[in-house]
């Protein structure tokens, strides 16, 4: 079979299909990869998300019996909201991170891949493929460098020099035998903005993340927020974008070419305290499209309470009260009580106290305890 022949058709249709960027790539072991990961691993630097088998994040062919190469695509996506709503002192609004923002990148992506996968068993019906989108073994982003999509950036994020970081990653692992593109070259060069501003000092170096630092990480863990993020965490519900809003190589990009990743913005841009009374059905029907709903409403409601917290928003004690005493999550009611106390009014100190009492959950105690002290200073 005419393999060059077969990659330019390829090529072709993915433009035919909405894809904004293809590569190739050999589908040899990611050996550099491997060690870094390593490193990680021993380091504690992973955030728990991942793949647990280092072999299967570098070794295509465990994924995919006599692989031979990788198919990498890359999708933009919008930088800046169409009419952001503003935030009020009577309504404060939270964020959601862009890659939030649209339909879950998730969907759309499986379903360019599984277009690119028909495509190529109708062309060479011996073909064998597996398809990946950030879930899968495969790491996403050694792909797109191998397959010259754009260079690793400092910010641990692929950059592309069209479109930037803001792009969505996703790969075809199959027994066909493309030939490879050329890796593109770094371009960072001695620029290290991202470093610099990271909120917690998640990036310990250029190229080099502790994922259990990361706001983006830490945004979507379940449990109490270590109090050490509670300032950083600004009024972030999902996610955080700084290292990719201080980046250089984004300066200017924004793109608005598929329909389905335009931000709706009272979903990507919501306000905080209708948040907090949600039920899980409300949730679903509202956010159940978007990627950062997949924690499900508590990540988001505890960040919605850091949030009010950090604005001082004292239209929002009412509502952190109710939770304080009914809500039957422990984060939930612990949150509100830390957070009434950053607020800081007086008249909700007997609201606490009473609080402390019939609290049952030590770490919960702990915090409605916080609250207490920060109001008596």
């Amino acid at each position: 079979m005419d393999y060059q022949a077969l990659k330019k058709d390829v090529i072709q249709y993915s433009k035919e299909i909405g894809i904004d960027k293809i590569g190739f790539a050999s589908a040899d072991i990611f050996e550099s990869l491997k060690q870094r990961l390593l490193v990680q691993q021993a380091l504690g630097y992973q955030s728990g998300f991942e793949e647990p088998d280092i072999e299967k994040r570098t070794n295509p062919e465990l994924l995919l019996p006599k692989a031979r190469s990788i198919i990498a695509i890359a999708l933009a996506y919008p930088s800046k909201m169409k009419n952001p709503p503003r935030s009020t002192k009577d309504d404060r609004r939270g964020i959601f991170c862009r890659a939030s923002w649209g339909q879950d990148y998730h969907t759309v992506l499986r379903s360019k891949l599984k277009q690119l996968e028909e495509y190529l068993q109708a062309c060479a019906p011996g073909a064998k493929s597996k398809s990946m989108v950030d879930t899968g073994e495969l790491s996403d982003r050694a792909a797109a460098e191998r397959a010259g999509i754009g260079w690793s950036g400092k910010n641990c994020a692929i950059i592309t020099p069209e479109f930037g970081s803001y792009v969505y990653l996703g790969e075809i692992v199959t027994n066909i035998p493309f030939e490879p593109d050329t890796p593109m070259e770094d371009r960072c060069g001695s620029c290290n903005k991202c470093v610099d501003v990271c909120p917690t000092g998640a990036l310990v170096q250029g190229g080099q993340l502790d994922s259990n630092k990361c706001i983006a990480f830490l945004t979507q863990t379940k449990g109490f927020l270590p109090e050490q993020y509670r300032s950083k965490i600004g009024n972030r519900l999902y996610g955080c974008d700084t290292c990719q809003t201080v980046c250089p190589e984004n300066k200017g990009k924004d793109f608005h070419l598929h329909a389905e990743m335009e931000p709706d913005p009272e979903i990507a841009k919501p306000k905080l305290k209708p948040l907090l009374t949600m039920s899980n059905r409300e949730f679903k029907e509202k956010y159940g499209h978007v990627s950062g709903s997949w924690r499900g409403k508590k990540p988001i409601q505890r960040n919605a309470i850091l949030a009010l917290a950090h604005f001082k928003d004292t239209t929002a004690l009412p509502d952190l009260t109710m939770l304080l005493h009914k809500d039957p999550r422990p984060v939930i009611r612990g949150t509100a009580g830390w957070a009434i106390g950053k607020i800081g009014d007086e008249n909700y100190k007997k609201e606490l106290e009473l609080a402390l009492e019939k609290e049952t959950d030590e770490e919960a105690a702990k915090e409605i305890e916080k609250g207490l002290n920060m109001i008596n200073k």
